[in-house]
């Protein structure tokens, strides 16, 4: 039998960055050297006169203008000159507004990236067809906190859409254990399974 070592556990009193949870679909913008004939990717891109291919995925797979999900290849391919700033690699975001979940009373459908250290808007790196989750609270681990961000959210509404009174909750970034959590105003104690639509 293998030997398998436990895991280093965590201090909790550590760095938290806490966002709103915005009710979309997961999807992925994925960036890396090469050619869509090497490497199966969807789209082709050259920048600064590198090629690149840029591939578009859900939370669970790979998608295409022809099997999409919410129309979010279609975007990509044709937000592509601009997606390709983004830079090789991975990025994680979530794809909402009209037509998708809670809708947020939008008449578009936005692309919110994940990483908002990344690509705040302080920074001004960001591709301009991209937005960024808000980021509600950046501190020490505290309970306490995040109930009252939760809280805040419930009383004041969307950050990501402003004018929005139905969010649905939040992200809650753990920097030690490089996890993260969430918790939603309603139905925070049943699996998402488990919630009448």
């Amino acid at each position: 039998m293998d030997f398998q070592p436990f895991g280093k556990i965590a201090r909790l009193s550590r760095e938290i960055v806490i966002s709103e949870k915005i009710d979309g679909t997961n999807a992925i913008v994925a960036i890396e050297e090469g050619t869509c004939v090497k490497n199966g990717g969807l789209i082709d891109v050259n920048y600064e006169d590198v090629d690149y291919v840029m591939t578009a995925g859900s939370r669970t797979r790979w998608i295409t203008p022809e099997k999409d999900n919410a129309g979010f290849a279609r975007w990509v391919l044709e937000n592509a000159n601009e997606l390709i700033k983004l830079g090789t690699g991975f990025h994680y975001g979530e794809w909402w507004g009209q037509g998708i979940q809670r809708r947020y009373d939008l008449k578009e459908k936005r692309f919110s990236l994940f990483n908002s250290f990344r690509w705040s808007d302080e920074l001004g790196n960001r591709p301009s067809c991209c937005h960024v989750v808000p980021v509600l609270y950046s501190g020490l681990f505290d309970t306490n906190k995040i109930q009252e961000i939760l809280n805040n959210l419930e009383k004041n509404g969307s950050y990501a859409s402003e004018g929005f009174m139905k969010p649905e909750g939040i992200v809650i970034y753990h920097s030690a254990s490089k996890q993260y959590f969430k918790k939603t105003i309603e139905n925070d104690a049943s699996p998402k399974s488990l919630v009448p639509e």
